[in-house]
């Protein structure tokens, strides 16, 4: 993962625009990464990671990501799913009896990662301090009853889907998230250090410190009635604040994810590409799997349509960017994404740490794939 940077006309235009955005101070710290057919051809960075310690923003700066690790938790299902270890159409409580209570006996994986599982609610008060607790917070939503007749309705699950999937793999596997990311996923890709749930302690001085940008005001003009707020109450808000709190940086919370650009971008290339450098992460049977439409209509938790699959978003209002022949990947709060695009074989991610609303992510992939030649619709 080291070595000179592409040079061609898509890293020329990325560095321009992270320069640009990052002059101006529309952006602190920006990563941006991309691959065509196996081949690392966009690696660009620009900016600080801590404007208080003047550290710059690098490679290897690793940068809270929000709900862009919901993508890196399905890819991780899916390498499980394809070994056998897990089905998507088995029942959460096969793994986890107590989760059978109050009518959720047929919950299905595959329900959980399409967020239609009726489970999107926190406690209406809940604390970043309970809310970490991440066995606490299962087995409290284990005592849920659905708000919704399970896989009739799909209504995002943004701290949920976390939470239920870090229990349901402990629960099946024996082990952690982060014991499976590392040694199932990031590991044999070589990006063990730079694609992560939680922070390790000896990885904290790569992190970087997030910024708002606006994001917090957009949030905070949400109703108190909103949907919204049952999934992310105000006290766990994803706003800057809380991405900076040690104790979400340890929290072993598959919902969210600390990474590099580089990073995601490499995983989403394996992929699409069905292999990288030698490691092929799930069979085509089992990327399709993950990746067919599993959803439809209004998200009942967004209040906009969003085409969802096995964990992987694939497109509709406020969906990660992706290609008018198929694409699939999830974009976080904020502004980070990553996505995959197998009818090109080309993969995208971005990183930052100013958290807004401005839209550089998709900027960003359409100049990309214009100077690579890739059409966008």
């Amino acid at each position: 993962m080291t070595g000179a940077r592409p040079r061609n006309a898509a890293q020329t235009r990325a560095e321009e625009i992270l320069a640009e955005v990052t002059a101006s101070g529309e952006e602190t710290g920006v990563q941006v990464a991309a691959y065509l057919d196996g081949e690392l051809v966009v690696d660009a960075w620009a900016g600080l990671a801590d404007v208080e310690g003047a550290r710059p923003m690098e490679a290897e700066t690793l940068v809270p990501a929000w709900s862009t690790g919901k993508g890196v938790a399905a890819a991780l299902v899916a390498v499980l799913v394809d070994r056998g270890v897990l089905a998507y159409d088995t029942p959460v409580a096969a793994h986890w009896p107590e989760f059978a209570a109050r009518g959720k006996e047929r919950i299905t994986l595959g329900q959980v990662l399409s967020h239609s599982a009726g489970l999107p609610q926190l406690p209406p008060g809940v604390t970043p301090e309970e809310l970490f607790d991440v066995p606490a917070t299962g087995a409290w939503l284990a005592a849920q009853a659905p708000l919704w007749e399970p896989g009739t309705a799909s209504g995002y699950h943004g701290w949920t889907y976390g939470v239920l999937l870090a229990e349901t793999l402990r629960r099946a596997t024996g082990r952690t998230c982060d014991e499976l990311l590392r040694e199932e996923l990031a590991g044999p890709l070589g990006v063990a250090d730079s694609l992560l749930f939680s922070v390790p302690e000896h990885l904290e001085h790569r992190v970087a410190r997030c910024y708002d940008g606006g994001w917090s005001e957009y949030l905070d003009r949400m109703p108190s009635d909103s949907p919204f707020l049952v999934f992310a109450p105000r006290p766990v808000l994803p706003v800057a604040a809380l991405a900076n709190r040690a104790d979400y940086r340890r929290a072993a919370l598959p919902a969210n994810g600390t990474m590099t650009a580089r990073a995601a971008a490499r995983m989403y290339a394996a992929l699409v590409r069905g292999g990288l450098d030698g490691v092929r992460l799930v069979s085509q049977a089992t990327l399709d799997e993950a990746t067919t439409p599993r959803t439809s209509g209004e998200d009942r938790s967004l209040g906009f349509p969003l085409l969802k699959g096995y964990g992987f978003m694939l497109g509709g209002a406020g969906s990660v960017v992706r290609s008018p022949d198929g694409g699939f990947g999830t974009n976080g709060s904020g502004g980070s994404a990553a996505s995959g695009d197998p009818a090109h074989r080309f993969s995208f991610a971005l990183t930052k740490n100013r958290m807004s609303v401005n839209g550089l992510d998709k900027r960003l992939f359409r100049e990309v794939r214009a100077a690579l030649g890739i059409r966008h619709g």
